[in-house]
């Protein structure tokens, strides 16, 4: 089938690379239709109300990329299934004690989902992205998932959740390539996002303030309480657990003889639990809700590559699979900010084998 009978939809957001996604798929031939998710954001309370991955500035910027790049174009209202599958979920975990990546989760439970049933709904076989990352047929036929080879920009991380469905039909144009060439094909092209700048914050809180969004929305699990010792003595009062994250030292408001470090969250208490740096650090700890790249998890421990945070180094570990759904992972290094909720994600070398959430201290 030429490429021109193939079509593609490409999640847009009026930023520069998921312009230079669709600029690369028009200029290969395909039959490309640009769509942009409208998604939930913060209303009445701060100045901002707009969610910031999709604006109205940002809507504007990918219309006018649309229009110039001859495809059409639509924004999809998708803001409560967002608030359901993503900010429902951020929130929850907060009043579980975890520090949840909205963004994992993002991509693991709504975006291509939602996209890929779009894609349904414009008889397009495949969705395009502009991530950083690749996928790739495996010897056995499954598809892998990879780094980009911009180790500076790799989002394979984030993207660790998708399923074998997915990539199936999930394209990135943009894991082959560095962000320079990506800013430099966009001024070649005359595109005006070109220099934009890459969005850091939360898209949905809409003044960056992740404590002020969860004192808002999660004042349940926001009440104050004891901050003390591993040996239970008192050192002071805490603000409400969600404002505190492992390996914290700033901003506890106590005094001590040495300086002290958050090592945990008793939910049940509504404590923090506060120690000195040899009591912060860990080795040992057990991920959760896995999602093998495959389909299945290895048959046996083996010696990987974990990420535990998107910008945490990779260390070395042994990973022992507990079934289908947890992994038991040995690090060999002593990690001090080893986080319940967040991802912990499993690399073979520049692919990824799979990832999971990193379950509270047992």
């Amino acid at each position: 089938m030429s490429k021109s009978k193939v079509r593609v939809v490409v999640a847009m957001s009026g930023g520069v690379d998921s312009s230079v996604c669709a600029a690369l798929l028009v200029e290969q031939g395909y039959d490309v239709i640009g769509i942009m998710l409208r998604l939930w954001s913060e209303s009445g309370q701060v100045t901002r109300r707009d969610n910031r991955c999709c604006t109205r500035d940002q809507m504007i910027e990918a219309h006018l990329v649309a229009r110039k790049l001859g495809i059409p174009f639509q924004v999809i209202d998708a803001r409560e299934r967002f608030k359901h599958d993503v900010i429902d979920r951020f929130i929850e975990g907060y009043s579980q004690g975890l520090t949840p990546n909205p963004c994992l989760a993002c991509n693991r439970y709504f975006r291509f989902d939602y996209l890929l049933n779009e894609a349904d709904k414009q008889s397009a076989t495949h969705l395009a992205t502009g991530h950083y990352a690749r996928i790739a047929p495996s010897s056995n036929g499954a598809f892998e998932l990879r780094k980009g080879i911009d180790q500076a920009k790799d989002q394979s991380y984030v993207l660790s959740g998708l399923n074998q469905a997915q990539l199936s039909r999930v394209m990135l144009p943009l894991g082959h390539l560095t962000k320079v060439e990506v800013r430099q094909f966009a001024r070649q092209l005359g595109l005006s996002v070109a220099n934009k700048e890459d969005s850091q914050d939360l898209c949905f809180v809409a003044d960056g303030d992740y404590r002020r969004f969860l004192h808002s929305y999660a004042a349940t699990s926001s009440e104050p309480g004891p901050i003390v010792t591993g040996a239970g003595k008192i050192l002071g009062q805490h603000t409400g657990l969600p404002d505190y994250t492992i390996g914290q030292r700033k901003g506890l408001g106590i005094s001590y003889t040495e300086p002290l470090f958050v090592i945990d969250k008793d939910i049940t208490k509504n404590t923090l639990i506060v120690g000195t740096r040899s009591e912060l650090g860990r080795t040992h700890f057990q991920a959760d809700n896995m999602n093998w790249i495959s389909g299945k998890p290895p048959e046996e421990e083996t010696w990987a590559d974990v990420k535990i945070r998107y910008t945490a180094p990779f260390i070395r570990a042994k990973v022992t699979p507990i079934g289908i759904d947890a992994a038991d992972i040995q690090l060999e290094t002593t990690m001090p900010d080893i986080t319940p909720g967040q991802g912990a994600v499993i690399y073979d070398d520049d692919r990824v084998v799979g990832c999971g959430i990193i379950a509270p201290k047992s």
